[in-house]
Formats: structure tokens, C-alpha cells, sequence
């Protein structure tokens, strides 16, 4: 069994360490700032708090943090905002391991009454907020969320990382996302993995870059778009956070590390996921990865 065990960060908040995946929740740069930075500001909830109804459906629910953010982000610019939430996660033990060792004991009491009932009964209800916990294997629970109708505003795509977590970002996956996504939706995430972002033109979004939040790398947005090079130009709101694809971004979906994970039955395991990846990596006529690496001079990708 995992033992949760507080880990601080750089911003003051606090995370835990996965000994299943063998990473952290959250970078040590700030499990809070990451909330807000990665997933709320280019999601652009603030802006989108004006239409008085809004949907977030959040994988990889972990402690919390994104959830809470959200919130605060949507009832600080409308407190009348009627919110609806679903969060995926697999482990229940994670989300209640947040609230016993008070990790969110510095937040509004109204955020930490959120999280704690949603942890322990998976369910709240409140005159603005209508939250569910769904607990599975989130290939199982999108499909539930799919069958519902719920179409989202904001989705926030948070697993592990994709070498350790691969059946959470296969092309697949990624397209049972792209069903629950509102039409003027928004899909955030932390990676800017050329595989992650394969997939998510392969689902028929378009993509940009999200500013580097506590380390080199971007994060990646995606909307519903019918961009012929699926690249975002421009959004409505703080289009400001949205930065175009780099010319080495460009070429990086190119080379062999831009082949997708695949889970054609959304059941594999991660082994035989990445097998398979590995498999037609190698068979395949695309620029290999290090060529590109040398070109562009960088160390790792």
C-alpha cells in the first residue's frame, strides 16, 4: 500500500510522492502554483466565469489541487458562477490522504468543505456547485462521462508522465477526451511531449504552447478547431498565455518521437503500450529523435 507522506514545495504547498508510478504529483517547483499557472490561467476560467455555468471535467484528480483552483479562480471573478465538476482518479486513498494531513488547511473553509466531502463521499452539492468523484480506471469512467452528455469547458489532463502513465495519453484515450469537450471548450496540460501532442492532432484539435511554469518546458492547449495545420493562432480572452508553436516544436513532430501511444481497446496495460509505440518507432521512415536533438542542440526531449 502507498504511504502519503507530505512532501513541500517551492511555493509553500505541499505534494506527495507515487510509489506506483515513482514520481511526484506535482513538480517541485509548487503543487498550487501549478494549479493555477498550467491549468486555470490558460484555460482562461476567469474570462469564462461571465457565462454563469461552467463545466470542468478533471483526470487524474490526485489530491485535489486543480479542482480547488478552479473554483476559486471561476467564484472570484463570479461568485455566482454555477460550477459543475467531474473528476476522474483511480486511487481514493490520494484525495483522502490530502485532507488528513490538511494540505489545504491555508484555503477559504469553503474550498476545504468542497474537497472533504468530495474525498470521503464523492459527491457535493451546493446552491452553485454540482461535484462528482468518479473512481476507476478513467478509460473506463470517460465513457460514463461521454454517455451523460456532459460537455466541458475546461478539461485538465493530468496524469503521471507519459513513460509511466502511457494508457492515459494514447491517442485513444485522448479522443473519448475530445468527445467531452464543449465546442468552444479548452483541454490543458503540463506536457509538451511530441507523442502527447500527436495524439491530440490526431483527435482533431489544434494545438499551442502554454508559458513554462517553473521549468524549461511548456505546457500544450488544445481546442476544437478546423486549422488546416492544426496550430492555435488565437483566443478570445488572455490569449497572451497562448504562444505559437516554436519552429523546433514544429519539427519535433516530425521525427519518431511524435508516434502516439496506442490502446486500441482502451484496456492494454502500460507495458504492452509502450511495446507497442517502441515497436513502430522502430520500423518507422519518420527523422529519428536524436537528429533532431543535435539540430536544435537540445540535451534531452
Amino acid at each position: 500500500m502507498e504511504n502519503f507522506t507530505p512532501q513541500s514545495t517551492a511555493d509553500g504547498s505541499f505534494t506527495f510522492f507515487s510509489q506506483e508510478f515513482n514520481e511526484l504529483f506535482h513538480s517541485h517547483y509548487g503543487a498550487r502554483q501549478e494549479s493555477f499557472l498550467k491549468f486555470c490561467v490558460p484555460s482562461q476560467l476567469a474570462f469564462k466565469s461571465s457565462k454563469g455555468v461552467l463545466k470542468i471535467l478533471d483526470i487524474c484528480y490526485g489530491l485535489g489541487y486543480n479542482t480547488a483552483a478552479a473554483l476559486q479562480t471561476i467564484w472570484t471573478n463570479n461568485p455566482n458562477c454555477f460550477v459543475e465538476v467531474i473528476a476522474l482518479e483511480l486511487n481514493p486513498l490520494v484525495p483522502q490522504a490530502a485532507i488528513s494531513h490538511n494540505l489545504f488547511s491555508d484555503w477559504d473553509y469553503e474550498y476545504i468543505q468542497i474537497l472533504t466531502k468530495l474525498a470521503n463521499s464523492y459527491s457535493v452539492q451546493t446552491e452553485r456547485l454540482n461535484a462528482k468523484l468518479l473512481i476507476d480506471d478513467a478509460r473506463k469512467t470517460i465513457q460514463t462521462v461521454y454517455a451523460s452528455g456532459f460537455k466541458a469547458d475546461a478539461i485538465f489532463l493530468d496524469p503521471f508522465s507519459p513513460p509511466q502513465c502511457p494508457h492515459l495519453w494514447s491517442v485513444e484515450f485522448i479522443k473519448q477526451l475530445t468527445l467531452c469537450l464543449h465546442l468552444d471548450g479548452i483541454l490543458t496540460t503540463y506536457s509538451c511531449a511530441a507523442g502527447v501532442r500527436a495524439a491530440l492532432l490526431n483527435a482533431g484539435l489544434a494545438i499551442g504552447s502554454t508559458s513554462p511554469v517553473g521549468r524549461k518546458t511548456p505546457g500544450t492547449i488544445a481546442i476544437h478547431s478546423n486549422a488546416e495545420d492544426g496550430e492555435i493562432t488565437s483566443l478570445r480572452g488572455q490569449s497572451s498565455v497562448i504562444l505559437p508553436l516554436s519552429q523546433a516544436e514544429k519539427e519535433h513532430l516530425q521525427t519518431r518521437a511524435a508516434i502516439p501511444y496506442r490502446d486500441p481497446e482502451l484496456k492494454d496495460s502500460a507495458d504492452v503500450i509502450i511495446q507497442r509505440r517502441q515497436q513502430e518507432q522502430e520500423i518507422s521512415s519518420l527523422e529519428p529523435t536524436s537528429h533532431w536533438r543535435k539540430r536544435w542542440q537540445f540535451v534531452s526531449a
